[in-house]
């Protein structure tokens, strides 16, 4: 509902009131409404969330939405008729008719009775729509307030509701392929054999489990994780295990790789080892794939846990490792935005530099597959009005698909704090190898360990 638009509310006392008085509201339901609805009431039945299945099933949605239009009823004895200092006592209401998106919704109460010796007055409630239909009738029941109140209005908060939409597609994508054969490098505590086993139960990952045998059975038991089913291969300690999970990797039993208890220098370190690791022709990078409620659409960025001080020939393949997961992805032309502390060149900013350079070397076809621009401020990356203000026009300001930091600290920060702060899911890959390798951390929830494992199949996959 939207906020409360009089500068003050006062309500009427019971010896105000008179029989025939009445007081309404006019809202219109809009897709966030029925969701703070579902949200607060903790009712996720598909009738209120889902159109297609709404419009099959006609009684529930009178039911849901109705109640909806109940809550108008309540707003206009809360705020208006009594108002503040009201006491609900009861209500009888009849749904007529269904309340759609998109409907205006006009909800409103008239006394009927008084009944002095409580200070209880019956009201007649009517909601109904744009058209005039009746959608709801009925009557409610409450105890007046005897004293005088007026004060201020509050204002309601800006609520923003993440439905990590961004997530939930990349798994549907996922459903029904066959599951990738995956190495999950030294799976000796509880968090990250739990991850393993929930990729494996969405159908994502074939773990083969790579570690001493005594501590993953160990670490099994205490996540209550049953590894019966899956193939063990018993090393002595997590250097070897690094080891063994890239030889299978090399011997194509294995076509991704999963992060366990390890250190990701001590991972990585067999990664990128001479002749039996899993180096390329391109540097190696990490992506983060936030969704982030505020943001109309998935926002990638790059590299916030490899490199620590990328060269500009390092950015140039961080940026086309970027580039090649957002294609994989669905987006056909990715939008780069090479980040600074400023969006003009400035010869004393390194950063600067480097994005003027980049943009220029896809001009001339060093970079595919995206539309560069750079440097920018991260505000005038992400926010149009913020790009308009500062009177940049491009076809990547105020909306980027990936952003590319200066250096791993920078980057580090960004993501945490649009993981903390914005309320962001982030789900990570490391691309540049043979093959797509998960990195999860001790923070990350189910979701986002789902995503990271999903991102990597649709990159093992092709």
């Amino acid at each position: 509902m939207r906020p409360v638009t009089d500068r003050t509310i006062e309500n009427r006392t019971f010896d105000e009131i008179a029989v025939g008085e009445t007081a309404s509201v006019v809202r219109t339901l809009d897709t966030q409404d029925i969701e703070l609805f579902a949200a607060v009431s903790g009712d996720v039945n598909p009738s209120h969330l889902d159109p297609e299945y709404a419009a099959r099933d006609l009684f529930h949605k009178i039911v849901a939405h109705g109640m909806w239009g109940g809550s108008l009823i309540s707003a206009v004895l809360g705020t208006k008729l009594p108002g503040p200092g009201t006491i609900y006592l009861g209500q009888d209401l009849r749904f007529l008719a269904p309340v759609g998106l998109g409907d205006t919704i006009t909800a409103s109460v008239t006394v009927r009775e008084k009944r002095p010796e409580k200070q209880v007055v019956v009201l007649d409630c009517r909601c109904v729509n744009q058209e005039g239909r009746e959608v709801i009738v009925g009557t409610a029941e409450v105890k007046a307030p005897t004293e005088k109140v007026r004060r201020p209005a509050i204002e309601l908060p800006d609520v923003r509701l993440g439905r990590h939409e961004l997530y939930r597609k990349l798994l549907a994508r996922c459903l029904g392929r066959e599951p990738v054969p995956t190495a999950i490098i030294h799976p000796c505590d509880a968090t990250s054999l739990a991850a393993a086993a929930e990729a494996s139960a969405a159908g994502l990952i074939a773990p083969i489990l790579v570690g001493p045998q005594g501590k993953v059975s160990a670490a099994a038991e205490s996540a209550g994780v049953d590894i019966s089913r899956y193939r063990l291969v018993d090393v002595p300690h997590s250097h070897a295990a690094a080891a063994e999970a890239v030889r299978l990797v090399r011997a194509a039993e294995a076509a991704m790789l999963m992060k366990g208890s390890l250190h990701t220098d001590e991972m990585m370190a067999a990664v990128v080892a001479g002749e039996s690791g899993l180096r390329t022709g391109r540097r190696m990078s990490h992506v983060y794939l936030f969704d982030v409620p505020a943001y109309p659409r998935p926002l990638l960025v790059t590299d916030a846990a490899i490199n620590i001080a990328p060269t500009l020939e390092d950015k140039r393949d961080i940026i086309q490792n970027a580039i090649d997961l957002a294609r994989v992805l669905g987006i056909e032309t990715p939008k780069v935005a090479i980040l600074s502390a400023v969006e003009t060149i400035n010869p004393k900013l390194v950063s600067t530099l480097d994005a003027a350079s980049l943009c220029k070397m896809a001009d001339r076809g060093q970079i595919t597959g995206g539309v560069l621009d750079g440097p920018l401020a991260f505000d005038n990356a992400v926010s149009l009005e913020a790009a308009r203000d500062k009177k940049i026009e491009s076809a990547v300001a105020g909306q980027a698909d990936i952003l590319v930091v200066p250096d791993l600290v920078s980057g580090n920060m960004l993501a945490k704090q649009l993981t903390f702060l914005a309320g962001a899911d982030a789900a990570g890959v490391v691309l540049g190898a043979k093959v797509p390798i998960i990195l999860t951390s001790r923070a990350d929830g189910e979701r986002t360990r789902l995503a990271s494992c999903a991102v990597a199949a649709e990159l093992a996959r092709g």
